[in-house]
Parts: C-alpha cells; sequence; structure tokens
C-alpha cells in the first residue's frame, strides 16, 4: 500500500521511471533528465503531427505522468504539422535540446522509437508510423 493511499500516482511514477532508465540504457546516457528532455521532445513531435483521433489513442498507451508530458503546451488548433523533411524534423529535435552534451543527433530519436516499439502495442505503433511523412518512417524501426 501507498504511504499516503495514491497508488495510482505511485504506480505511474514508477512506470515512467522504468520507461526513462529503459531509453538512458538503449541510449548509453548517464543523465536521466536527458534521456527524459529527449523523450518529451520526440512525443511532442510525433503529437504535432498526428489526428486528434490518433492523439488519442497513442496517449493511451502511455503512463500517466508521460501522457500528461504528451499533452504539455498542446493547441489543438496550431498542431497538425505538414510532411517535413527528415533535416527539418532533426532541427526542430536538436533545437530543443540545445546543448545537451550527450545528444549526439537524429539518429537518438531511433531509440525513443525502438522504446515505443517495446513498450506500446504493436497495432498502435503501425498506426502512428501510417501516419508519419516516409521519412520519419524510415527512421522509426518497424516493430
Amino acid at each position: 500500500m501507498s504511504a499516503q493511499g495514491l497508488e495510482v500516482i505511485d504506480h505511474t511514477v514508477q512506470l515512467t521511471h522504468e520507461w526513462i532508465n529503459e531509453l538512458s540504457e538503449r541510449l548509453g546516457w548517464a543523465s536521466k533528465r536527458s534521456a527524459l528532455r529527449l523523450m518529451r521532445t520526440v512525443f511532442h513531435q510525433i503529437r504535432d503531427r498526428l489526428s486528434t483521433d490518433e492523439l488519442a489513442q497513442f496517449s493511451a498507451q502511455l503512463p500517466l505522468l508521460l501522457r500528461g508530458m504528451l499533452f504539455e503546451g498542446w493547441v489543438p488548433t496550431r498542431s497538425k504539422v505538414a510532411a517535413r523533411r527528415l533535416e527539418d524534423f532533426a532541427a526542430e529535435i536538436a533545437g530543443k535540446m540545445g546543448d545537451d552534451a550527450e545528444y549526439s543527433g537524429v539518429e537518438d530519436t531511433r531509440y525513443v522509437f525502438e522504446l515505443l516499439n517495446n513498450r506500446i502495442g504493436r497495432g498502435e505503433v503501425d498506426d502512428i508510423r501510417a501516419c508519419l511523412s516516409e521519412h520519419l518512417r524510415a527512421l522509426w524501426p518497424k516493430p
């Protein structure tokens, strides 16, 4: 039993740590903070390329805390991004990662995609990938 009687909160914190730890291990990064920053950044880029219905289905697969991060700053009327080149996607990620010493480029995004392949249902991964440009689908390994 939770010390505060809020098992749902304890559970989502535990799951979120599992996701962050897995991503840190995949990346080989020491900083969990940097791994979370990359995850959040990539999630926002995915979010802004999905329809509202597909976004709702994607979010339902995430731990509650990560779901909140996914919707952080979201403005539905401005979120749909037209298909862009991989270079544009990479620049957006790099801009958010800033001067993070562990970030080595868009290749790191592939590890977030691999994490999603491992943590959410294959059907949902396929649905999300189908909504992305062919350049992003090429970066996201098939489950």
